[in-house]
C-alpha cells in the first residue's frame, strides 16, 4: 500500500484526504476523520466521555492504569464528591478529588484523553483549584521544615559500628 493514500475497509484507495500517522482502526485519537462522530463516545467528532482509570493515567497523576483502577478500588478517588469506580465515564467538567503519593488534588477536567502525552499536555487535561494548590503547597512547606531522621541501620553492623560498640561496652 503506498503511504499517504486512504483506504477503505476492501482495501482499495479511496478518494478520501491522504491520512499520515493515524492507523486505520485507532479510536483513541480525537481527530477529525470522516464518521469519527459515529463512533460511541464521540459527539461531533469529538471525544465526550472516557474511562476514569484511562484519564487519571494519561493526565499523569499515575504511571500505570492498573495502579489508576487499584485507587479507585480503595477509594483514592472522588467524582463528584462521591466515591468513583474506574469504569466511571468522565466528562469535560466533572470535579475529581485524587489522592496519590504526590498529595491530594481537586481538579476540574477541562480535556479528555486516552493517549498518555508528555507531562506539559497532560496539564492541560485538568485545573486544579486554588484551594487544592494552597493545600498542598503549605504541607510541602511544613514537610521541609520537619527534621530529618535517618533510622537505624538494617543488618549486621559494619567493621566501624562493632569498634565504636565495643569502645562503648567496655567504657574506654
Amino acid at each position: 500500500m503506498p503511504t499517504g493514500q486512504a483506504y477503505d475497509q476492501t482495501g482499495t484507495a479511496g478518494t478520501a484526504a491522504p491520512v499520515t500517522g493515524i492507523r486505520r482502526n485507532d479510536n483513541r485519537i480525537q481527530a477529525a476523520l470522516p464518521g469519527a462522530g459515529m463512533r460511541i463516545g464521540y459527539e461531533n467528532g469529538m471525544m465526550a466521555r472516557v474511562r476514569l482509570d484511562k484519564w487519571l493515567w494519561a493526565a499523569r497523576f499515575f504511571k500505570t492504569r492498573s495502579l489508576a483502577a487499584r485507587a479507585c478500588e480503595l477509594g483514592r478517588i472522588e467524582a463528584q464528591g462521591q466515591p468513583a469506580r474506574a469504569s466511571r465515564e468522565v466528562r469535560g467538567g466533572d470535579l475529581l478529588r485524587v489522592k496519590n503519593d504526590g498529595g491530594e488534588f481537586q481538579v476540574e477536567v477541562l480535556l479528555l484523553s486516552e493517549i498518555r502525552g508528555p507531562a506539559a499536555i497532560a496539564q492541560t487535561l485538568y485545573r486544579e483549584t486554588e484551594a487544592s494548590r494552597e493545600l498542598r503547597l503549605k504541607l510541602a512547606e511544613e514537610r521541609k521544615a520537619m527534621p530529618h531522621y535517618e533510622g537505624s541501620r538494617e543488618g549486621k553492623p559494619s567493621k566501624r559500628d562493632r569498634r565504636k560498640l565495643e569502645r562503648l561496652r567496655s567504657g574506654v
